[in-house]
């Protein structure tokens, strides 16, 4: 019997291969994490972790040329599996872990291959209150179920939440987002960043939606989806006239171009994990992990 995988409805792993992928993700993540050196991972990440993790990396080189000093694995432990059953790729699978970073947050990462031929890389890694993950929905083999991204039975659709969390973070009003710290919280602290003495700083937020950082939903057991999605957020500092840009730390003038006199670019990609209510309602984002990617002096 042949089994067409583009259509016939089938989960993206079975359990023993999704712990082989996080086994070989973790072993790799270490290796790249102790010396310093993103190509050691780089074939087990992808989308917003592996331009995430690259500059961090990077930056770290930059630093301590022999590695890191400070290095200790990362170990993660009472891990779930969450496999999707769907037709077509990217296929991707859930793991929820207990890990011995980030206090008693749940990691969950996300891991999506193209085909039967490619490897299985994390595509996006969040860090989530453990009471905040949600149930999933499963069938009678425990494998649950891809939302699609333009579904409109959600509070958003989770195609749109890219658009509609940059859109927010710009304009703000009365929005499909629940308040909290990645939401209202982070409006507020950017106001009271955004004029001080003899320094402006100014925000840019774009969704990144295509590719390897394509949103990925799934449906939770009440009706709704857990959505994960991407975007690119600059902040440009500017200094007043006869004044400066404070000096930044050295993680940011390892990945900064040209010279530093009136002002200073930085760009972050940031990835998110939202909880999409069925129904009308308010979208909360549970986690974001932000990372600085690059920076550019003039």
């Amino acid at each position: 019997m042949v089994v067409h995988g583009e259509r016939e409805v089938l989960p993206a792993a079975t359990q023993a291969e999704a712990a082989k992928a996080l086994q070989q993700f973790t072993t790799a993540y270490n290796a790249a994490d102790k010396a310093y050196d993103s190509s050691l991972d780089a074939g087990h990440v992808t989308g917003a972790l592996s331009d995430i993790d690259a500059a961090r990396l990077k930056a770290g080189q930059a630093g301590s040329p022999e590695g890191n000093p400070n290095y200790s694995p990362l170990e993660l432990t009472d891990v779930t599996y969450t496999i999707v059953e769907k037709a077509g790729w990217p296929r991707w699978f859930i793991a929820d872990a207990a890990g011995n970073k980030g206090g008693s947050s749940r990691w969950l990462l996300v891991f999506t291959r193209g085909g039967l031929d490619e490897p299985w890389e994390v595509a996006y890694l969040t860090l989530v209150a453990p009471g905040d993950v949600p149930e999933f929905k499963k069938n009678e083999d425990g494998h649950a179920e891809a939302v699609p991204v333009d579904s409109t039975e959600l509070a958003a659709a989770p195609g749109e939440l890219a658009e509609q969390y940059t859109t927010y973070l710009k304009d703000g009003g009365d929005s499909v987002f629940a308040a909290g710290s990645h939401t209202s919280g982070w409006r507020t602290e950017r106001q009271e960043e955004a004029q001080k003495p003899g320094l402006a700083t100014q925000y840019i937020d774009e969704p990144l939606t295509e590719g390897d950082y394509a949103p990925l939903a799934v449906r939770t057991k009440d009706g709704g989806a857990l959505v994960f999605f991407t975007t690119r957020h600059y902040e440009k500092e500017t200094a007043a006239a006869g004044t400066s840009v404070p000096t930044p730390g050295d993680d940011v003038l390892a990945l900064t171009t040209g010279e530093i006199k009136q002002s200073l670019t930085m760009e972050f990609v940031s990835n998110e994990v939202a909880l999409d209510p069925k129904g009308p309602g308010q979208v909360s984002i549970l986690g974001r992990i932000q990372g600085l990617t690059s920076a550019k002096g003039e």
